[in-house]
C-alpha cells in the first residue's frame, strides 16, 4: 500500500513537471496566480515578498552593467532569416560602439543581438522570462537573470537601457514598444530612443498608425517623434550615441 502511494505521488509530480514544460499548468508563483483574482491575504503577502526579491536580485546583478542597449524581437526565426542576421549584425555594432547588448535571452532575434555582441567584444545580457513553451536561455550569454514576472522584467529592461532597437517581432515586442512609448508620452520616464528596424515588416503599422490613430486624434503627430524607424544600423548608432551625448550633459 505504501509502496502503491509513493508511486502515485511520483508518478503526479512527473506529470505536473511535464505540464509545467508543456504549457498545461503555469508555474507556481507566476502572474497566472497573482492576477486570476482575490486569493487569502497570506498568499497574497507571499507573492509580494517574491515579487520584491526579484526586484532587488535584478538590481544588483544589472547595477553595474554600464552604457547599454535592448534589442526586442521574435524567438522565432532561426539563424538563416535575414531579420537574424540584422540583429546579430547590430548587436556586433553596438558592442564596438561601447555598449552592453540586453535582450530578453531566448532563442531568435534576441540571440542573435547576444552572438552579435559576443563578437563585437561587448558584454552580453540576458534577461529571461519562464515560460511555459519557446523560451530557453541562448549561448551567447555572459550574464542572465531569470524573471518569474513579466512586469518585473520591464522595469529591468527599462531602467538600464539607454535605448531600445527594436526588430521584428510579435505580441511581446508590440508590448514592449508601445508600453515604453506611453512612458515617455506621459512623462513617466526620461525619453531615450526606441529605433524600429524591419521597415518592410513594420509599414503596415506605420500607415495604420498615421492613418487611424493621428487622423483619428487619438495621438499627436509629435508622438511619431518617440519611434524612430530606419534599416540603417550606422543612423541607429548614431541616434543612440547623439541621445547618450545628451543625458550625460555633453
Amino acid at each position: 500500500m505504501n509502496e502503491e502511494l509513493k508511486h502515485t505521488e511520483s508518478t503526479s509530480e512527473q506529470t505536473q513537471q511535464e505540464q509545467k514544460q508543456w504549457g498545461k499548468r503555469p508555474p507556481e508563483g507566476s502572474e497566472h496566480h497573482l492576477l486570476k483574482g482575490p486569493r487569502l491575504r497570506r498568499q497574497e503577502l507571499y507573492t509580494t515578498i517574491k515579487i520584491f526579491i526579484e526586484f532587488i536580485r535584478g538590481f544588483r546583478r544589472l547595477h553595474f552593467i554600464g552604457p547599454c542597449v535592448t534589442v526586442f524581437g521574435s524567438a522565432r526565426f532561426d539563424e538563416n532569416h535575414k531579420y537574424y542576421k540584422m540583429a546579430q549584425d547590430m548587436g556586433e555594432r553596438l558592442a564596438k560602439a561601447g555598449f552592453a547588448v540586453m535582450t530578453g535571452g531566448g532563442p531568435g532575434i534576441m540571440e542573435a543581438a547576444n552572438r552579435g555582441a559576443r563578437q563585437g567584444g561587448g558584454l552580453s545580457l540576458g534577461c529571461n522570462i519562464e515560460l511555459p513553451m519557446e523560451q530557453h536561455p541562448n549561448p551567447y550569454l555572459d550574464r542572465y537573470i531569470d524573471f518569474n514576472y513579466f512586469f518585473v522584467r520591464k522595469v529591468m529592461l527599462v531602467k538600464y537601457s539607454d535605448a531600445f532597437v527594436v526588430m521584428p517581432g510579435g505580441f511581446g515586442t508590440l508590448d514592449e514598444v508601445f508600453e515604453t512609448a506611453v512612458l515617455i508620452q506621459t512623462g513617466k520616464i526620461e525619453k531615450f530612443p526606441i529605433i524600429i528596424m524591419g521597415r518592410e515588416f513594420w509599414e503596415p503599422m506605420r500607415e495604420f498608425i498615421d492613418r487611424s490613430l493621428i487622423e483619428g486624434g487619438t495621438i499627436s503627430p509629435e508622438d511619431l517623434d518617440l519611434i524612430h524607424v530606419t534599416d540603417d544600423p550606422d543612423e541607429a548608432i548614431a541616434i543612440i550615441a547623439e541621445a547618450q551625448a545628451r543625458r550625460n550633459g555633453k
